[in-house]
């Protein structure tokens, strides 16, 4: 990752060390408690389905989505030898059907919610947007947008991040199950508006997983932005002093301009 992030968070750094669920968890702390209904947004950190870095990809973009009148929710999905297909995927859909059936409570604005998610967890969120592995397949509501960051799309291995494939699939996983879990090789006409971004100096995930996903969601017709930020590397989160910096600006306008026009409709 090289230089530290400037938007890392130390204290949660420690957290996440020592913190590898057994099962789902959320954290809930970055919900607007003013007594008025928000928009928002669940965040899927990344870290190789070995651990949830919300240290850099979780509290940080919360804690900015909180100062854009956003409430956010923070998912610590199972990692490491809990980690294996589908699990991570029915943690993410569970805490989604959660924070819904809690809506009220939370005071949420449940209409166009955004799905967020950076590296293997940008993974795991992509995946939700699939209607045959995700939303419709948990029976919740599609989201209204998908927020991608540096993902990994594709378990090809060429393509691939290695420890986020062992751990979701395996080693030994057949060519069918990675073709299954290769987001880009799935996507259709019915995904998500997305919003998707890497930087082109990525030693982590090759940047083609971004494009290759830009390039399905366009020749599907889904409504994307992709963004590729010159020498920028992975984990840098909100990305403050680099050339990434703004990428969650123009996440959050893409995603508020596609919750007018779906209001407008």
């Amino acid at each position: 990752m090289g230089n530290t992030p400037a938007d890392l968070d130390k204290l949660q750094a420690v957290r996440d060390v020592f913190f590898a669920p057994k099962h789902m968890c959320v954290d809930t702390r970055f919900v607007i408690r003013d007594g008025k209904r928000h928009p928002f947004a669940v965040i899927c950190p990344g870290g190789g389905y070995y651990m949830v870095c919300s240290f850099i990809e979780g509290v940080p973009i919360a804690k900015k989505l909180n100062e854009k009148g956003i409430s956010a929710f923070i998912v610590y999905y199972r990692v490491r030898e809990n980690a294996h297909y589908p699990a991570p995927q029915e943690d993410l859909a569970a805490a989604i059907r959660g924070i819904l059936k809690r809506k009220d409570r939370y005071m949420l604005d449940t209409d166009t919610y955004s799905v967020w998610g950076s590296s293997a967890g940008g993974h795991l969120a992509a995946s939700f947007g699939l209607a045959n592995l995700g939303y419709k397949h948990y029976g919740l509501p599609k989201p209204g947008t998908m927020v991608l960051s540096y993902p990994v799309i594709s378990m090809r291995k060429s393509l691939t991040h290695q420890q986020s494939h062992d751990l979701l699939l395996g080693e030994g996983a057949s060519e069918e199950a990675e073709m299954l879990m290769s987001i880009d090789e799935q996507v259709t006409a019915d995904y998500p508006p997305t919003y998707i971004w890497c930087g082109d100096a990525d030693k982590t995930v090759p940047p083609e997983n971004t494009k290759n996903m830009a390039a399905s969601l366009e020749s599907s017709g889904v409504p994307v932005s992709c963004e590729i930020f010159p020498g920028v590397d992975h984990g840098v989160g909100p990305g403050t002093g680099t050339a990434a910096e703004g990428w969650l600006d123009r996440a959050v306008d893409f995603w508020m301009a596609r919750k007018r026009a779906a209001s407008a409709q």
